[in-house]
């Protein structure tokens, strides 16, 4: 039984440091920016069940998923870097993303699902992670894996529907220079992947 509690908080902790909800809810304040109040909550449901749903079946189908569609971990870190970095660019430049609808003037909810949901929640770092402790895992792992992603995303969703709170808490002229920060951090995030996914492309070291 220790065993299983032990292996539980590893997964804990690994997901946590993996997604952090308190890093991503500035991510989402700044993707909601002119959306009702009905539309951050849709906003935030769709993008914690649709993250929910893409890493349990990966963590389920995984390595199916990969096969069937010739997916590989390298190219899957080169489309989510380059997805982030340009969220993150558009962000420095005070610019509105053109994620956004821009032809019409009603708020574009597609932002739950990406980029929020993939890559920014269920992106590669996550997947990889969670297929990572998948192997050699026997059913009662396999759930303990899903019901401690359920955890996070719950937590994450908390994060966002009370972000509103935080905005006041911290104040809108310190958001803006939040998200710039948080632009910052999506383009050297970006990076990041982009330049792990050539490094595992051409095994280098």
């Amino acid at each position: 039984m220790d065993s299983i509690w032990i292996y539980a908080l590893t997964v804990f902790t690994g997901f946590l440091a993996i997604m952090n909800p308190l890093a991503n809810t500035p991510i989402y304040m700044g993707l909601v920016q002119g959306a009702s109040k009905a539309e951050k909550l849709r906003i935030a449901q769709t993008s914690t069940l649709t993250a929910f749903l893409i890493v349990s079946s990966f963590i389920i189908f995984g390595n199916y998923i990969f096969q069937f569609f010739g997916l590989t971990i390298p190219a899957f870190k080169l489309a989510g870097g380059v997805l982030i970095f340009f969220v993150g660019f558009e962000m420095l430049q005070s610019k509105k993303s053109t994620i956004h609808s821009q032809e019409s003037m009603e708020f574009d909810e597609s932002v739950a699902v990406s980029p929020l949901a993939i890559p920014i929640l269920a992106g590669p770092g996550t997947i990889v992670t969670a297929m990572n402790y998948t192997i050699n895992a026997n059913y009662i792992h396999i759930g303990i894996i899903i019901l401690m992603l359920a955890f996070i995303l719950l937590v994450t969703y908390l994060s966002f529907v009370y972000s509103t709170k935080l905005i006041q808490l911290i104040g809108q002229g310190n958001i803006i220079v939040v998200g710039k920060l948080m632009g910052i951090i999506l383009t050297v995030i970006g990076m990041g992947m982009i330049i792990g996914g050539i490094k595992l492309a051409f095994n280098l070291s």
